[in-house]
């Protein structure tokens, strides 16, 4: 099977490329557009804080069964085809939004949306690499993650802005991305296929694994990720109800901009990681996220708009260079035949992360309120980050003691 642009498809140019990290970006702005919505879905619909992180968690599953169903079938069946049908997934979840009566319908949309990220995250990131002229081979990595980030904090803002300025607040914001995926449907139209289809594809199911040389890095780098996962996932299902019933700010537009801070803050953390020495940016990481986490729980606290948001500066940042650089390591470190299976397993907790400490929020607030929630549960992001900070601190005193032993 050949994966090379240049004998696959001819030379890839910058259009090409551009294109195809226009249309990842488009896809993830349809995840997180419903963020700043959830608060008329609630008056609407009558639903309690708890239904909300219901109908936000579902996303979480959408994305998971997306990454384990097709997360090789790219290989098989190239790029393209798969990209359209994580464009047509985001569609039809625009579709079930603009159509939805009620809970089924949110239910069904956020789940058609996970879907379109699942298939996105994997075939889009290798897409936009793929797909990157020489000159920009350097920065494809980066613009795939900067995409993929973009789009996640964007969606809040974007949606934030129609529902607080514009008409039809809870239905706009999803026609405008309907047209933005059309858009995007004819980038990807027109971007070459980087894969040479094997003769017979197998559409297998990724498998996941943790090979044992791995898992002594592998275990604090997935509690680091699910530690800034949390947090991202905190900000995109229930930072409506802190910043609206908490601190007392109901502008879906201060809204969504505090929602995607926390995503912008990730970006920065992943482009500027690697001005730190490589053994201490995992380490760094995890100090960023626990500071966070904190400034979060204070700024819950003590009722500051400013300190909460600091938080979610901070703890951004730590999260995204977690993330660039646990993924990094444990890549690295893995055998090259199963890191594929070790890539996903990090990314199918990662997402874990992103859905049931929420599912969490939203039972503990129906019985010590949403202040008392919001502390314990920087409390629990910033008590997991300690332990992922140990547990290298651990390793990396054991490697400098035994200097003879395999750093796995």
């Amino acid at each position: 099977m050949n994966h090379s642009p240049e004998t696959a498809s001819g030379t890839p140019s910058r259009l090409a490329f551009l294109g195809v990290a226009f249309a990842f970006l488009i896809t993830m702005v349809g995840t997180t557009m419903p963020t700043p919505l959830y608060p008329g879905y609630q008056q609407q619909f009558d639903f309690s804080q708890f239904m909300i992180t219901v109908i936000f968690a579902v996303y979480g599953a959408g994305v998971i069964g997306a990454l384990v169903v097709t997360g090789r079938w790219s290989d098989q069946l190239g790029r393209r085809p798969l990209l359209f049908a994580g464009l047509l997934a985001a569609a039809l979840s625009d579709v079930v939004f603009l159509s939805s009566q009620g809970l089924a319908g949110l239910l069904a949309g956020r789940v058609l949306s996970g879907i379109s990220a699942g298939i996105f995250t994997g075939t889009a990131t290798v897409a936009v690499i793929e797909l990157a002229p020489k000159d920009m081979k350097p920065l494809a990595t980066f613009g795939a993650t900067a995409a993929n980030m973009g789009g996640l904090g964007l969606g809040p803002v974007v949606a934030g802005l129609l529902g607080q300025h514009a008409a039809w607040p809870l239905h706009l914001s999803y026609l405008v991305h309907l047209g933005l995926v059309g858009l995007a449907l004819v980038a990807v139209w027109l971007a070459k296929e980087t894969v040479t289809r094997p003769a017979h594809p197998q559409l297998t199911f990724q498998r996941l694994s943790v090979p044992g040389e791995v898992r002594t890095l592998f275990l604090p780098a997935v509690i680091a990720s699910f530690a800034g996962f949390s947090v991202l996932g905190f900000f995109t299902a229930t930072a409506p109800a802190f910043m609206g019933e908490v601190l007392s700010y109901s502008n879906l537009t201060l809204i969504g901009m505090v929602a995607g801070t926390a995503f912008f803050a990730s970006i920065l953390g992943q482009r500027f990681q690697n001005r730190l020495e490589e053994s201490r940016r995992l380490p760094w990481g995890c100090v960023l996220v626990i500071l966070g986490a904190g400034l979060i729980g204070v700024g819950i606290g003590i009722v500051s708009l400013a300190i909460f948001l600091a938080g979610a500066i901070v703890a951004g940042l730590g999260q995204g260079i977690a993330l660039r650089a646990g993924l990094g390591a444990i890549t690295t470190a893995s055998p090259a035949e199963q890191r594929g299976e070790v890539t996903s397993t990090f990314f199918v907790v990662s997402y874990v992360a992103l859905s049931v400490p929420v599912l969490g929020i939203g039972l503990t607030a129906r019985y010590i309120g949403l202040p008392a929630t919001g502390i314990g549960f920087a409390g629990f992001v910033a008590l997991l980050a300690l332990v992922a900070l140990i547990l290298l601190l651990k390793r990396q005193a054991t490697a400098s003691s035994n200097p003879t032993s395999s750093e796995s």
